[in-house]
């Protein structure tokens, strides 16, 4: 299975489930451990940590 089967799946089950109240969690979610990643290793990491 491809690592980006599990996206695949969610907007199937979305589209037929008619859950489109999901979409903006799934986008806050994947931004959040976007940044969280990213600033794991830069000089914004203090500054992203006083926001938690």
């Amino acid at each position: 299975m491809s690592k980006l089967s599990i996206f695949s799946e969610i907007w199937i089950y979305m589209k037929i489930r008619k859950k489109w109240w999901l979409a903006p969690i799934f986008i806050f979610l994947f931004l959040l451990g976007f940044i969280i990643i990213f600033a794991e290793g830069s000089a914004l990491a203090p500054f992203i940590y006083t926001l938690f």
